[in-house]
């Protein structure tokens, strides 16, 4: 099964358990969002990859320079380990860490999240890859992935018991939009996933596939 049928099937069963008027706020919030243009605004394949040195789970700081140095690096941006989607997407990037690695690339997952939180998340699934922290979310700046919720979206998560202001470390409202990129040992960006609609993610085979297209 793909990763986005996954996540379609996850949508359908979750949409039906979801007040309407909370509905209306999720659905305003990401037409505007879309509407921004703010993914066209994204690197896209081409450009070169911003460095960033950012702690894992376990504290250990990890540099784009480094894992470049060993071969190309497949890095994902996610929301957080409170984010359903983003857990099936990052369970489905695990299954095939193998098939990465087997081609030479390093995996690794940026979320704005603390480093206890990701090291609960990595712990509880078994992680293979790098989780890492990206308080504040500047290297998703420099990305151009990063965007502030808007209030009513934010009210909508703390009523549901979403802690974004612990889980963030004191930065609850900004998030950076899901991404996937493929960057080769130069540090250049050559394939790119980016879309502001978080139920839907990139395909693993279309990574592997961009993998084996970089020669």
């Amino acid at each position: 099964m793909s990763v986005n049928t996954e996540l379609r099937a996850f949508f359908e069963s979750r949409r039906q358990q979801i007040p309407a008027e909370v509905g209306a706020v999720m659905q305003r919030a990401a037409r505007e969002l879309a509407d921004s243009g703010q993914a066209d605004r994204a690197l896209t394949v081409g450009a070169k990859a911003p460095s960033f040195a950012l702690p894992s789970a376990t504290g250990r700081s990890v540099e784009l320079a480094e894992l470049l140095a060993d071969g190309p690096v497949v890095l994902t941006f996610y929301r957080g380990a409170w984010c359903p989607y983003c857990n099936i997407a990052l369970r489905s990037l695990q299954r095939h860490h193998d098939a990465i690695a087997a081609r030479g690339a390093r995996l690794v997952a940026v979320s704005p999240q603390n480093p206890d939180e990701s090291l609960s998340y990595a712990e509880k699934n078994e992680l293979a890859f790098d989780v890492l922290s990206d308080l504040g979310c500047g290297t998703a700046v420099q990305y151009g992935l990063a965007f502030d919720l808007p209030d009513d979206l934010a009210a909508v998560y703390a009523r549901a018991g979403i802690d974004l202001d612990r889980f963030n470390a004191g930065h609850p409202r900004t998030l950076p939009i899901p991404a996937t990129y493929v960057i080769d040992r130069s540090g250049t960006i050559r394939w790119a996933f980016v879309d502001t609609d978080y139920t839907t993610r990139a395909e693993p085979a279309d990574i592997l596939a961009a993998l084996d297209g970089l020669g």
